[in-house]
C-alpha cells in the first residue's frame, strides 16, 4: 500500500456464543479496524481480542499454518486464519465456527476429540510384521512408497476438509477426507502387517470411501493442497482389488 492510498476500514462480523453460559445466546457482534499490509485474519482477530473485546474466544499456536488451531468458517467457506491476508477478501468479513466439530466458545472448537475417535476407529498406528528387535537392520523403503506415506502425513488435521464435507455435517461418523487420507497412508505402508481384505471393512463401509458423494469440497479447502482425489481413488482401488480377490478365492 502505497502512502497516498487510505487504509480499508474493515467490519468484521463475528459468531459469539458460549455454550456453557446458560444465559449466553447466539448471535454476531461486529468490530471495525483499519487494515494494514500484509494483515492476515490472525492478526486482526489478535488485534480485536487486545484493543476491543478480550473475551473473544478463537484458537492458534503455531502461526505458520502448521498447527491447524486457527481453522474457521471465512464468509462460509472453511480456512486458516493465520494464512489468510484480508487483502484477499472484501471489506465484509463474517467469521463463524467449523461446523461438525463441538463448539467451545465463539470462533473455537474442538476438534482434537474427532480426530482422536477418527484415529482409534481406524487403529491409525503401525501394526508389526514381526516383534520388534533393537538390533536388527532397518528396512529399506523405495523412495516412492516414502514420498507417498510422506505425502499423506503433511495433514495438519485442521478440519477444513471435514467442515467442508456435505456428509460429514449430517454424519459425524463419516471419516471425511482427514481420515480417509490417514487411512490410506498406512494402507501403503510396508511396516503395517495388515492387508487390504482387514481394511476392507473401514474403507468400504458407510463411514468410508464409497460414502463419498463426490463433491469433493475437502480438496478444494485443503490449506496443504493434499491429492484427496488421488487418495480416494487409491482406496477405492485397493478396496474393490480386495473385494474381488476375496470372491474369487471362495469360488
Amino acid at each position: 500500500m502505497s502512502d497516498t492510498e487510505q487504509a480499508r476500514r474493515l467490519r468484521f462480523e463475528i459468531f459469539r456464543y458460549n455454550p456453557e453460559d446458560e444465559n449466553s445466546e447466539p448471535h454476531t457482534d461486529v468490530f471495525e479496524l483499519d487494515e494494514t499490509p500484509f494483515m492476515t485474519l490472525y492478526i486482526a482477530l489478535n488485534q480485536i481480542r487486545e484493543k476491543q473485546d478480550p473475551g473473544l474466544q478463537f484458537d492458534f499456536a503455531c502461526r505458520s499454518a502448521i498447527c491447524g488451531s486457527c481453522a474457521m468458517m471465512v464468509n462460509g467457506r472453511p480456512a486458516l486464519a493465520c494464512r489468510t491476508l484480508t487483502s484477499d477478501l472484501p471489506e465484509k468479513i463474517q467469521l463463524y465456527p467449523l461446523p461438525t466439530f463441538k463448539l467451545i466458545g465463539d470462533l473455537s472448537v474442538d476438534t482434537g476429540t474427532w480426530f482422536r475417535e477418527m484415529a482409534e476407529k481406524t487403529e491409525a498406528w503401525i501394526h508389526e510384521r514381526l516383534p520388534f528387535d533393537p538390533d536388527a537392520l532397518e528396512q529399506r523403503m523405495s523412495d516412492d512408497v516414502a514420498a507417498a506415506i510422506y505425502e499423506g502425513d503433511r495433514c495438519i488435521e485442521c478440519g477444513c476438509c471435514v467442515a467442508s464435507c456435505g456428509l460429514a455435517n449430517v454424519d459425524d461418523t463419516f471419516l471425511a477426507g482427514a481420515g480417509l487420507n490417514r487411512v490410506a497412508r498406512f494402507m501403503m505402508d510396508p511396516r503395517d502387517s495388515r492387508s487390504d481384505s482387514e481394511w476392507f471393512d473401514v474403507v468400504a463401509g458407510d463411514q468410508g470411501v464409497f460414502a463419498c458423494i463426490g463433491m469433493m469440497a475437502c480438496e478444494d479447502v485443503c490449506p496443504k493442497e493434499l491429492p484427496l482425489l488421488e487418495v480416494y481413488a487409491y482406496l477405492r482401488r485397493k478396496t474393490l482389488g480386495a473385494r474381488f480377490l476375496a470372491k474369487g478365492d471362495k469360488a
